[in-house]
């Protein structure tokens, strides 16, 4: 296969990936960016990770040729840039906005990992446009920008080297949103595949008494003192989480257990 081209195969799969995950909702809005070769560069971490809404309010230089250089075929997402004079036009119709900084400031702000404001960000998206606003090369944002934001954003870096360039924080921010937009899939895949509703409290208590019961019998369990291995017992079941045919399943085993031992019983009386 002659270099650069792809696999229909792979071809396939990137194809199907993307078109899962939707982060149209997600705009990229870049602050007075001075190198063109920065904004193709982000262009192309952002398409990467599936990102397609890019703003740039009062560039230095674009349209550029360092900037379709650096971008790698992502030439799409500078060709479909809104370049807009001010902050107030790339915000205008986002209801949640998060600002990426480099430093703790002093104004009192919530901060959060980008991990954290994925999530978030992704959370609202349910609800509109939102917005990832990324400062200025050398001085990042001012402290009037950062109060656009609902939230701060920081990456946390190696405090002996935590400089970042442009294209670098973004793609940190951008792969956050991938896996956040990602794990949402996963969550509606899993919820379509379920066969059988999650059991109700009451089916849950009646397996733990059961559990008492049969445990009790089986000669596992002294009823004496029974509280520790029974509240070890709960705590795991409540993270499984269980459905209405685990329940049963093992309430079955439970009951063949009961039976097996009456049998073993009466065969050691006779």
């Amino acid at each position: 296969m002659a270099s650069g081209q792809q696999n229909p195969e792979q071809a396939e799969i990137v194809y199907t990936m993307a078109d899962e995950v939707d982060l149209s909702q997600v705009r990229v809005v870049l602050m007075h960016t001075s190198h063109p070769g920065n904004i193709g560069a982000v262009a192309r971490a952002m398409k990467n990770m599936g990102l397609s809404q890019l703003y740039l309010v009062q560039p230095d230089l674009f349209p550029h040729s360092m900037a379709t250089s650096r971008a790698s075929g992502a030439d799409d997402l500078l060709a479909s840039a809104h370049v807009v004079e001010t902050l107030d036009e790339a915000l205008a119709d986002c209801c949640f906005v998060v600002g990426a900084s480099a430093r703790l400031r002093s104004i009192s702000w919530p901060v959060h990992n980008p991990r954290e404001c994925a999530e978030r960000m992704l959370e609202a998206t349910d609800d509109g446009q939102v917005a990832l606003v990324m400062g200025r090369e050398q001085s990042g944002l001012s402290n009037a920008e950062l109060e656009r934001c609902n939230y701060l954003v920081n990456i946390p870096a190696n405090p002996e080297y935590s400089s970042l360039n442009l294209a670098a924080a973004t793609q940190v921010l951008a792969y956050e949103l991938r896996m956040a937009a990602l794990a949402r899939v996963e969550i509606k895949k899993s919820a379509s595949k379920k066969d059988y509703r999650l059991a109700t409290a009451a089916e849950v208590e009646g397996l733990y008494q059961h559990f008492e019961v049969a445990l009790t019998d089986i000669k596992f369990l002294n009823p004496a003192s029974p509280r520790k291995l029974m509240r070890r017992l709960r705590r795991l079941f409540n993270r499984a989480q269980l459905d209405e045919m685990e329940v049963n399943i093992l309430r079955g085993i439970l009951s063949a257990a009961q039976g097996q031992k009456y049998h073993y019983d009466k065969q050691d009386k006779s």
